[in-house]
Order: structure tokens, then sequence, then C-alpha cells
């Protein structure tokens, strides 16, 4: 078990406070501002998710993002992702990074902050999903023009099952993106709300959900996420294989 005195200062890229009622408030950030997804960030984001669902005194956990993008940018830095040792550290935390997302016992609600366009299924995947009238949603990290991938990482699941077959399939050949009102009409998105009402409001949803029982909380959330869980379990590990094989098959072109 974890406890939140343990690892509530341990990660650069999120800042953690609880309240009284028992709702974890989960902000993602890159130095205070939006987060980025750099070598930093793909690696704490699996272990901050595990301490989380190992910590038993949190009934609800409020997840969100700082600045104006919830999270809009891919910083390489020194991220192997060419090599065999590399893609099996990448690997490794990409599997990890939806299974401990996904084993999170009590329910998620998100309140995305702004434009999703790099790992925009982080936020989707939380129970109740608020958005403020600024996000958007695309995949830029994988199949178009700049990084020219397959989406394996957990992006080839999510989409088809939230969109439907077709237009997750579009979603993710065609970068398309999508503004909250037409990810709300989609059912991506439960509520779209003003930049100023989002927190206010996914704090009092949180506070409401947190009045329940702990082991209804836990157990609806399991039971709610059996078919996800199925499905990643089934599919994530020969999609990240597909992934890094064309990663690598990239890197030998551009050298």
């Amino acid at each position: 078990m974890s406890q939140l005195s343990e690892y509530q200062d341990r990660y650069e890229t999120a800042r953690l406070q609880r309240g009284e009622d028992g709702v974890l408030e989960v902000t993602l950030h890159t130095r205070g501002g939006s987060l980025v997804l750099d070598e930093t960030t793909h690696r704490e984001l699996p272990l901050l998710f595990s301490d989380i669902g190992n910590d038993p005194d949190t009934q609800v956990i409020l997840l969100t993002g700082s600045g104006e993008d919830f999270c809009s940018e891919l910083a390489g830095g020194d991220w192997d992702f060419s090599t065999p040792a590399g893609w099996d550290r990448t690997y490794w935390e990409g599997r990890r990074l939806m299974q401990n997302l996904l084993d999170i016992h009590v329910p998620m609600v998100a309140a995305i902050n702004g434009p999703a366009r790099v790992h925009a299924e982080i936020p989707v995947l939380c129970d109740i999903v608020l958005a403020s009238e600024t996000t958007e949603f695309q995949d830029i990290a994988h199949f178009g023009a700049a990084f020219q991938v397959t989406p394996g990482d957990g992006s080839h699941l999510i989409w088809p099952l939230l969109l439907g077959l077709n237009r997750g399939k579009y979603f993710l050949l065609t970068e398309q993106t999508l503004t909250a009102q037409q990810a709300l009409e989609l059912g991506v998105v439960n509520e779209v709300l003003p930049r100023a009402e989002l927190l206010p409001r996914a704090r009092a949803v949180a506070s409401e959900l947190a009045k329940r029982s702990a082991v209804t909380l836990r157990y609806t959330r399991v039971a709610l996420n059996m078919l996800l869980r199925n499905v990643m379990q089934d599919g994530m590990s020969h999609g990240l294989a597909l992934e890094g094989y064309s990663v690598m098959e990239r890197a030998q072109q551009e050298s």
C-alpha cells in the first residue's frame, strides 16, 4: 500500500493534493506549464498511476492539466526510440502506463483544460470526462507526416472503441481534429464547459461521488472497466511491438 506522504513530492510531472472528502486532485504539468510528453513524463506516469492505485485513502481521483493545453507537444531529447534496447524501455513504460491507469480502483473524473494532441487517450479513459470549450482532440504522434509510425501504444484500441470502428480509424489515419463540441456529440466527453467553470464543476462531481462507500466506489470502477481492461490486455503488447518495428524501420531510413 502507498501513503500520499510517501509519493506526493516524488514526481516532477504531477502536483498532488487530497481534500478531506478523499478526492485526490492530480494536475499534470511540465515545469508548471502544459504537459509535454518527454522522457521524464513517459517514465513517471506509469509509476505515478501505480502509487495512486495503491493508496487506500483516496476515494475519487480528479485528473487535470496545467496551462492552456492538456498535452500537445512531444519532446525527443535523449529518449531512445530507435534501438531494440531503447524500444524495450518504451514498451515497458507504455504498457504499464495504460495497465496502471486502468488498475486504479476508484472512479476517475477528468477535467481536460485544453487541447489534447499527444496521449489524448489518457484523460478520456477516466470514468467521467469534462472538457473546456478550448479542448480539441487529435493524435499527432503516430501515423501523420511528422512521425509516420504505427499507432500501437493503446490509441489503436481506445479510439475505435470510443468513436466507433470506422470513425476511430479515420481519426488516427488522418490526424483528424475533434472540437470539444464534436467530442460531446460523439460521446467522448460528457460535458463541455467554459474554462473558468471546468474545475469547480469537476470538483463538485468528484466530491459527490466520494460520498459513496469505499467498497462501492472501488468495485464500481472495476466493474465498469472490465471491457477496457480485457481489450488492453489482449491488444497492447502486440500493438506496441508493431509500433516498435515501424519506429526502427523509420530510423533506419533516416540514417
